[in-house]
């Protein structure tokens, strides 16, 4: 009888202990894999991204397929494979798309993306977007476009890495990850577009975009610290979301949130006017990091000189800690809102 009550407890204790393994898996800590996001790293690919080899990176042109191949170079350095099902890391837009609605004479382009396939859900796909081209040349001027949107563009490969080495370590993420370059912004958000209209993935698979456009510099309402970010749309389709971006930030990042532009009337309609907003119209839970305008938007003083590198990685975390929440959590989030 003793022999039993022996192994019983045993049982129990091993049991229990298996109970903690798994728990501690499934909540493991991503604070070292935050904190491989650093300022240095971005800033060296920003002023890559955002120099005059890249003549402003209008889309469709030679400084922007330039700047696709740096891409391309620095996945290809860290073995980030472009998606299952894809030939390569572009998907080819044709010029006819580009010009449909209104006719700009653009040229043919591209997204890029690469892909972090899930463990356990490899077919469940978060999206974390940035538009990669920029406003080009004008009088023969360079239109660096650093901030605008090179800093969502660098913190792409950042989060990508970092998803990369957890993966290496044997932490991947439960879901898929893709990163997506879009092009075609700046004439009417035509990459996001093409995308949700001809996915890789099927829409009712994708289950949030994480979208960053322009978080290197600070705005008139913040001259005082740059230690903030505004988030746009996290609860317009989905109370879940909007509550992982509070709660990651509070356990990780400690930026101040600022909800001044989520407002249903604000005038300025940022929420229309980045790429988060065609995954949204199609009922995907979607967030927008933004660090508002400044002196320098759509200028040529738009310089990678001018960007807060140490802000910069800090937003950037908090894009990762979302995702990283987003794709390891137990259940997939519910859109619960109109």
């Amino acid at each position: 009888m003793k022999k039993i009550i022996l192994l019983l407890v045993f049982s129990g204790i091993a049991s229990c202990q298996g109970t903690k393994d798994v728990a501690a898996k499934n909540t493991l800590n991503p604070t070292k894999y935050i904190n491989s996001i650093t300022a240095d790293e971005l800033k060296t690919h920003l002023y890559i991204v955002a120099s005059d080899s890249m003549e402003g990176r209008e889309t469709g042109s030679v400084g922007q397929k330039r700047a696709g191949k740096y891409l391309i170079s620095q996945y290809q350095k860290d073995k980030i494979p472009f998606p299952k099902g894809a030939q390569n890391y572009y998907q080819h837009i044709p010029s006819a798309f580009l010009n449909s609605r209104k006719n700009e004479n653009l040229p043919d382009s591209e997204n890029i993306w690469a892909f972090i396939e899930g463990s356990e859900k490899p077919e469940e796909i978060i999206v974390i977007s940035a538009h990669y081209d920029h406003v080009g040349t004008k009088n023969n001027a360079v239109f660096y476009g650093a901030d605008d949107d090179g800093s969502g563009t660098v913190a792409l490969l950042e989060i990508a890495q970092a998803f990369k080495i957890a993966k290496k370590e044997g932490h991947g993420p439960k879901r898929s990850v893709l990163i997506l370059h879009v092009t075609g912004e700046e004439h009417g958000l035509h990459g996001s577009r093409y995308y949700t209209e001809n996915p890789l993935f099927p829409i009712k698979n994708t289950v949030a975009d994480i979208n960053i456009d322009m978080i290197g510099r600070r705005d008139d309402f913040h001259t005082n610290s740059s230690n903030y970010v505004y988030l746009i749309g996290a609860d317009r389709l989905s109370s879940e979301l909007d509550e992982i971006c509070k709660t990651v930030n509070d356990k990780y990042v400690h930026l101040d949130l600022d909800y001044k532009y989520n407002a249903l009337n604000d005038p300025n309609n940022f929420y229309r006017r980045s790429d988060h907003y065609n995954f949204a119209a199609l009922g995907i839970p979607s967030v927008f990091i933004f660090n508002g305008t400044h002196a320098d938007y759509h200028r040529k003083t738009d310089t990678p000189d001018k960007i807060e590198y140490n802000a910069l990685a800090k937003r950037t975390q908090l894009a990762f800690a979302i995702a990283w929440e987003l794709a390891n959590r137990e259940n997939r989030i519910v859109a619960d809102k109109k």
